[in-house]
């Protein structure tokens, strides 16, 4: 993945990028962007079961001058390599539209499990809030029955980007 020596600097040693997602994360006029961050050694620990490592989100906003500035980061969004169960890593993507921005992560075994953390800007506040979880899980045998949940900050409350930790029951 080509990644611009800007971007770079936003990446601490010991790690590199995983992902990079262009969008309007504040809407403003902008261009701004999700990194995601991976530790180096999540790919050469035989122990990363045990103790899995964080997968960094980052969130860029566009300056005047065409470069970015880091407005927030969070640890526990993404969900780490071995959290998939069989199907391994579970990450399959980021959705960014109109302030609102969504990480996906799909995995399972004979169980199957899909899960979908949603954030909006909030514009008063200048920052970004967890608005949605969604999430569907079904048996490989009846792929048709899935069962769906999805909780919105009408039960879970206020909840800011930077303090969310996909482990928690929200």
């Amino acid at each position: 993945m080509a990644v611009s020596e800007h971007l770079l600097t936003f990446v601490p040693a010991g790690f590199s990028v995983f992902d990079t997602i262009p969008g309007d994360l504040n809407l403003d006029q902008y261009p701004d962007m999700v990194l995601i961050l991976k530790n180096d050694l999540e790919e050469v620990d035989s122990l990363a079961m045990d103790n899995p490592y964080e997968r960094p989100l980052l969130l860029l906003t566009g300056q005047t001058d065409g470069t970015y500035k880091l407005a927030a980061k969070n640890n526990k969004t993404v969900m780490c390599k071995m959290c998939g169960g069989s199907f391994g890593d579970p990450y399959t993507g980021v959705t960014i539209k109109n302030g609102r921005f969504s990480v996906e992560h799909y995995g399972g075994s004979s169980w199957r499990w899909a899960k979908v953390i949603s954030y909006l800007y909030n514009t008063e506040q200048g920052k970004w809030f967890l608005v949605r979880i969604g999430n569907d899980s079904f048996h490989s045998a009846e792929p048709d029955k899935v069962e769906t949940t999805i909780k919105t900050d009408k039960e879970f409350g206020s909840v800011l980007f930077e303090n969310f930790d996909w482990e928690k029951e929200y």
